[in-house]
């Protein structure tokens, strides 16, 4: 008899010293804790989503110029308008994105080419940024307004980029996919390009301001 009640004290003691941690712990008091816990337990918990369920965008085969085929993206925002009025003609063109990287040009960091192009001069994303076309539509040295992307000149050529293509320069693959992907547009000739480029006029149309300076002189 002694044993049963010593074993149904400690029982109880041990029942009201859980009560009161839980009821420290939750801020309930002990007579609400019954409902607090039938609330808690009937909630039901959001879905996570996981990065992994976001499909992932495939790019291209490795070629001498492989643009990044990501996703199409929607029309442009209506804040990417060119500083001024463009003074040659338009062309509708399909845009795709590429890097400097093995994913786009086969050629890693080591390579002594890595980061120059076609016409010479290295990559660049800037006010006026390096892109890829067809000579026999864009030659080497015209200068492109892209809406959504901003200004481009022609630096570089690919097997992969041949008729209304261009191929935009981003610094990464996720810059690719998340700024770009591949969008149909109307590109803007600022100027038409001699077939050269050097890397001091490059230079020169990236200065603050050299846009809207120059552009009297680009007659189509």
């Amino acid at each position: 008899m002694t044993i049963i009640f010593r074993r149904t004290s400690m029982i109880v003691l041990f029942t009201m010293a859980l009560v009161t941690t839980l009821s420290y712990i939750t801020n309930v008091k002990a007579q609400d804790l019954p409902g607090y816990f039938y609330q808690y337990f009937q909630t039901e918990e959001p879905t996570m989503k996981y990065h992994s369920e976001v499909p992932e965008k495939q790019g291209s085969p490795i070629e001498r110029r492989s643009p990044i085929e990501a996703e199409e993206k929607p029309a442009i925002k209506k804040e990417s308008e060119p500083l001024f009025e463009a003074e040659g003609p338009t062309e509708v063109v399909t845009a795709t994105g590429y890097t400097a990287g093995y994913e786009s040009t086969g050629k890693t960091m080591e390579h002594p080419a890595y980061g120059v192009t076609y016409s010479g001069v290295e990559v660049r994303r800037d006010n006026v940024s390096t892109i890829a076309a067809d000579p026999n539509l864009f030659p080497i040295g015209t200068l492109l307004y892209i809406p959504g992307y901003g200004y481009g000149v022609v630096a570089d050529t690919g097997s992969a980029i041949k008729g209304r293509k261009i191929d935009l320069y981003y610094d990464t693959v996720e810059d690719v996919y998340n700024e770009w992907g591949k969008r149909k547009v109307e590109v803007q000739v600022i100027k038409k390009g001699d077939g050269t480029l050097e890397e001091a006029e490059v230079m020169a149309l990236n200065k603050e301001g050299a846009l809207p300076a120059i552009t009297s002189e680009f007659k189509p």
